[in-house]
């Protein structure tokens, strides 16, 4: 007879709530730098030099093309050959940014494509600098049109940071795996987190499609 217990994995809630506490506090920090890299990108690559526009293809095919464990793992195990030595949270954060970043210039660079030419001649003809013209004219409604898919791509990357328990990051799934390795409750400890990733997935979206048009895009177009 198959028996549970749940409530042994709930006694370890110190464990379970830091777990949750550092998937949190990874993706509130990898957002928003994410966030910035996706719109510098986005409009390098739609305004920026050659070289520049190359440059950030680069790595913009580099890491939607690349596993993201993959590219976890270089940065924790791959850069210290080169001089360069993180903690496991500063290897999960970067990775988690970079990634973000990436996937994110091309889903806003996708937004910046669909504004018509003539809204840039009408506030370039107002003669505002090109720095205005982007972030006041452009880009809010640029976010309004891919803000869905930037918010579902912010929850992917926050749901991946469940392999950065991989180095050693206490994140959610590291410490229900270190659960299950204390009273081998593996099926309770591992549904408990799934039942959180999902909670945090709804709460996410649900908080995000929220404060986009109030904080985020809205503004700029309500002052545009």
């Amino acid at each position: 007879m198959i028996s549970f217990d749940f409530l042994a994995v709930l006694a370890e809630w110190p464990l379970l709530l830091k777990g949750l506490a550092w998937t949190l506090g990874l993706t509130l920090v990898a957002t928003p730098l994410g966030l910035l890299i996706a719109t510098l990108g986005a409009w390098s690559r739609a305004s920026g030099p050659v070289w520049l526009r190359r440059l950030l293809g680069a790595y913009v095919e580099l890491l939607r093309n690349t596993p993201f464990i993959v590219q976890l793992f270089f940065i924790f195990f791959g850069l210290p050959a080169a001089g360069v030595k993180l903690s496991p949270q500063a290897a999960s954060l970067i990775a988690m940014t970079l990634n973000l970043g990436a996937y994110g210039t091309e889903i806003l660079r996708a937004g910046i494509q669909a504004t018509p030419r003539g809204q840039w001649e009408a506030a370039q003809s107002l003669a505002l600098s090109p720095v205005q013209v982007f972030t006041r004219v452009v880009l809010p409604p640029a976010l309004q049109r891919v803000w869905p898919a930037m918010t579902s791509q912010i929850i992917i990357v926050m749901l991946g940071s469940a392999v950065c328990g991989q180095i050693s990051t206490e994140e959610l799934s590291y410490a229900a795996n270190l659960i299950q390795s204390r009273n081998f409750r593996a099926f309770e400890a591992f549904i408990i987190a799934t039942l959180t990733y999902l909670a945090l997935a709804i709460a996410a979206r649900q908080l995000l499609m929220w404060a986009g048009p109030r904080f985020i895009f809205g503004r700029g177009r309500r002052h545009g």
